[in-house]
């Protein structure tokens, strides 16, 4: 059995972000557009697209800049603050992960295989 521990910043009513909104900056960075992180995570388009407006609606300053694509390109990259939030989350992650483990070993103990 394996226990994932998981975490999620909220912001009034919304998911601020999270493991799968870190995932998705993650994959803009490495694509360059919405539209091609999107493919490459197995989701639509409209979804991603979603989840960026969320990001960037909650925080101070947008996550992602995005230029609209046409005879010009257009494309996708991370904000100085996207890269920045994405960073403290990963950092975030890790450390409740190392203060969950002895904890997570109990619930292990205590949970139904």
């Amino acid at each position: 059995m394996e226990l994932n521990l998981k975490l999620r910043l909220l912001h009034n009513d919304d998911v601020a972000f999270g493991p799968g909104k870190a995932d998705l900056l993650e994959a803009i960075a490495a694509a360059g557009s919405i539209s091609a992180a999107a493919r490459n995570m197995g989701m639509s388009y409209r979804r991603a697209w979603l989840l960026v407006d969320v990001m960037n609606r909650c925080f101070r300053e947008p996550l992602v800049h995005s230029a609209a694509g046409g005879s010009h390109g257009g494309g996708a990259q991370l904000t100085d603050t996207g890269a920045a939030v994405l960073a403290q989350f990963r950092k975030m992650e890790a450390a409740a992960l190392q203060a969950a483990r002895p904890h997570m070993a109990v619930f292990t103990a205590l949970l139904n295989e």
